[in-house]
């Protein structure tokens, strides 16, 4: 991450919520780093969420 792209935002969630998120960490990983690969497995669920449904309304076709 380079310094432009530093940036502080403040992000109001729950003691509980905060505490879920600390324990998430590998030791020596940032927040951002955990919220980054939160985002990375997110958007990749969400992409075999959308082709499974794809494929159970018959939108793929099988190729020979």
């Amino acid at each position: 991450m380079s310094v432009s792209e530093c940036s502080t935002k403040r992000i109001p969630v729950r003691p509980s919520t905060w505490e879920e998120l600390y324990e998430l960490r590998k030791p020596g990983q940032t927040f951002d780093q955990v919220l980054s690969d939160m985002v990375v497995r997110e958007k990749r669920r969400r992409l075999f969420e959308d082709a499974d449904r794809k494929m159970r309304d018959g939108h793929f076709v099988e190729l020979e």
